[in-house]
Formats: C-alpha cells, structure tokens, sequence
C-alpha cells in the first residue's frame, strides 16, 4: 500500500542519484535527453549509462527514438519515458459534478467523462458512482485495467496526504477523515493518491511552464477560492494540509454566511457563487459563474463594479500571502479570474498598492496555460514523482532481476 510523504519527493527517496532509477529522474524531468547527456551530467562512464538504460529500455520504463550518428559510436537517440508503460486514471471531485479521466503516462488523454453530482451527497454515494464509473471507463477507453498505474483523486479541501484522507474540508460534508485512498486502494488494486484541486493545478503550472521559478503561488477563483504553493518544484502543504486554504480567511466587515458556516469568509464575499448571490438580489438573471461573465461581458454596470470589488477584496488576502511567501510567480486560474479583466485588474491594484516593493520587485502576475487541464497535468506529475521515483524504480528493476 502506497503512502506519500509529504515533506519529501520521489527524487529525494533515491538510493542514489546516479542509479538507474536516478538516470529516469533525470530523463523525465528533462534534464537529460540522450545517453551523452546523461554521461555529462552524471559523470558515469558511457558502460555504466549503457547498462542502466538498456535496463530501463528492456523495463518498458524508456523509450529511444532514433537519432544521428555521434561518429563512429551509437546514434544519439533521444530519450523518453514510454507512455506505453501504462495510464493513469483521475477522478476529479468539485462541489457540483466529477471528471474521471483515463490518460497514458505521457499525457495523453484516452477517455473522459462528466458526472453530474453534488460532492455533498458525501463520500459513500460520490465514491460507489466513481468506482462503477471508472470501470466503465476503461472499458471505452479500451485499456488493459491491469496496466493501470495509479489513481488519483482531487477534492476542492485539504488533505492529509499521508493518509489519503480530507481533513475538516470546509465545503465537503461528511467527508472529513473518510478513508479515501484505503479505500479506492482496496477496490482497484493499484496506488491512489489524493489531492487538494488547487495544489494540482499550481504542480501542473509550475512542472509545465515555470520549472526554474523558485516559488509559485496560483489561485484559483470559481465557485469557491483556493490556493496551491510550489516551492523549490515541490508542493508546500503545511502541517497537516491547510497551506493556501484562503478562501476561508475572515474579512472584516462582512457578515455574508459562508458555504463552511462561517461568516465573513473571502469566498463568502468575493467568489463567483457570493458574486452570483449578490447579482441575483439586484434583480440580475444570473444562476451561475458563467451568467456573471456574461454579463460582464455585456458590460452591465453593477456586474463590473461587482466583479471589481470581488477582487480588491482577493487582493487584500493575496497581498499578505505574497507579502509573506515572495513569490517569482502568481498565477491566476479559475472561471472568475482566468478571463475576467476586471477582477485581475482589482486584485492587481491592491497587491502592488499594499505590498512592499521589495515583496512584488521581481514578481509576475500571469493568467494560467494549462487552464482547465491544469489539474490533470499536476495529478499526472504528483503520480509519477511517486511511482517513478527513483528508489521506487530501482527496486522494481532489482525485482525483475532476480526472477
């Protein structure tokens, strides 16, 4: 059964940097692409790479596409972690529906689809839809269910990864301490991993395009607010998983009851669900986050002010995180802030009026790549920073050796 630790990485569980398993690490993060590169790198000797990539290669870990010749000696073949090695499946969980996932290893998406249900139906209901589901999903798909590597769940709430489980998760009734990944473990027989959503989504940014960047902060502004940290390419969760849980910080001032039960909450008076509610008492036609866009975008004058002062009111807890953390980067994801002008632009103004120089001298606001995939891709790196780790690797070489 597996367990994430949460303060360490695949790479630092390595017996050693320059095993076999090191040299995949290597490859995978893009460090090295070609066996010359891993001998510059490593310093190994060309015997040694040889030995040990022949090994992955025969492991189905590595893939070689063909490449020139270096001279009189092998091609210079690229390298490549084989995304026939096997597939993930997700199953990501929000407030009002779930998205299961089928997608290989480098990736690609295989199958996808859409349950329409509240996570408020509490685990026993949301999970026994999820295992049925994803079964029939594989089944569509046309995947081998043997060659499953992993699965992972997102939830919109912390989580104590060391046990797979969501800890007092604000908008999750019923799912506190539910054992999730014990279970799922014990139904599909394979590795499971859970994950709070916005730590995924700010994983997949900074993994895909801000690699070198020291400190990422995304938030994530939809029906609720959220945030992940990445430091040093690793995820920040704090103790026990509550890092970047913002939306549930108390505004002074505000009486609006949040979905926690608190009252004052950020998310209670600054989200796209409080945005909806306050839209809906002006007499406005709006039900969802997309009517508030819309109207917006129709350049409705309260929806503007609306959307405006929701983030100034972000800005003002952004601005201490960033005040505190400094980050390179903060990424702004989610259907309110990932195309709403008019909400960046007010949480842009409080963090550089608010903050000080020094703490926004070098920083970058920036609207997310990835998007809507960006969960997905942060899930895919969690899975295989854990199953490709490198010690993980060697031992299922070794293994595979001795039978």
């Amino acid at each position: 059964m597996s367990v994430i630790d949460p303060e360490r990485t695949g790479a630092e569980r390595a017996a050693t940097p320059l095993s076999a398993g090191g040299l995949l690490q290597l490859v995978r993060r893009g460090v090295a692409t070609t066996r010359r590169d891993l001998i510059r790198v490593t310093g190994l000797s060309r015997s040694t790479v040889t030995q040990r990539v022949d090994a992955l290669l025969a492991a189905g870990l590595l893939k070689e596409l063909a490449g020139e010749a270096e001279g009189r000696g092998r091609p210079a073949g690229t390298l490549a972690v084989d995304e026939r090695y096997g597939h993930i499946l997700v199953a990501g969980l929000h407030r009002d529906h779930a998205e299961l996932t089928a997608m290989d290893i480098g990736g690609r998406l295989l199958h996808q689809k859409t349950l329409p249900m509240s996570i408020s139906e509490g685990p026993e209901r949301v999970l026994t839809a999820v295992e049925a589901e994803l079964a029939g999903l594989l089944a569509e798909a046309d995947v081998d269910p043997g060659a499953t590597v992993a699965l992972g769940v997102g939830v919109p709430g912390p989580v104590d990864v060391s046990v797979g489980r969501a800890i007092q998760p604000p908008v999750m009734p019923g799912w506190h301490d539910y054992p999730v990944r014990d279970r799922l473990e014990a139904h599909f027989d394979v590795p499971v991993y859970v994950e709070n959503d916005a730590n995924l989504m700010a994983l997949g940014e900074q993994r895909v395009h801000w690699p070198l960047a020291p400190s990422l902060l995304l938030v994530t502004v939809g029906t609720g607010i959220g945030s992940g940290i990445v430091i040093d390419g690793r995820l920040y969760r704090g103790v026990d998983g509550g890092a970047g849980d913002i939306g549930h910080i108390k505004m002074y001032g505000y009486e609006e009851r949040c979905a926690c039960g608190a009252i004052g909450c950020l998310a209670a008076v600054a989200s796209g669900g409080a945005l909806v509610k306050q839209l809906a008492a002006l007499g406005k036609d709006v039900a969802h986050v997309s009517d508030v866009r819309r109207l917006v975008q129709q350049c409705d004058a309260d929806a503007v002010a609306a959307v405006r002062k929701a983030g100034q009111l972000a800005g003002e807890v952004i601005t201490t995180v960033v005040s505190v953390l400094n980050p390179e980067i903060l990424v702004l994801g989610g259907d309110m802030a990932y195309t709403n002008e008019h909400f960046v632009t007010g949480l842009r103004e409080l963090i550089y009026q608010r903050s000080l120089p020094r703490a926004t001298r070098n920083l970058r606001v920036v609207s997310t790549r990835l998007g809507a995939l960006a969960s997905l891709v942060g899930m895919r790196e969690l899975v295989l920073d854990e199953v490709f780790a490198p010690a993980a690797v060697d031992a299922r070489l070794a293994a595979a050796a001795a039978t």
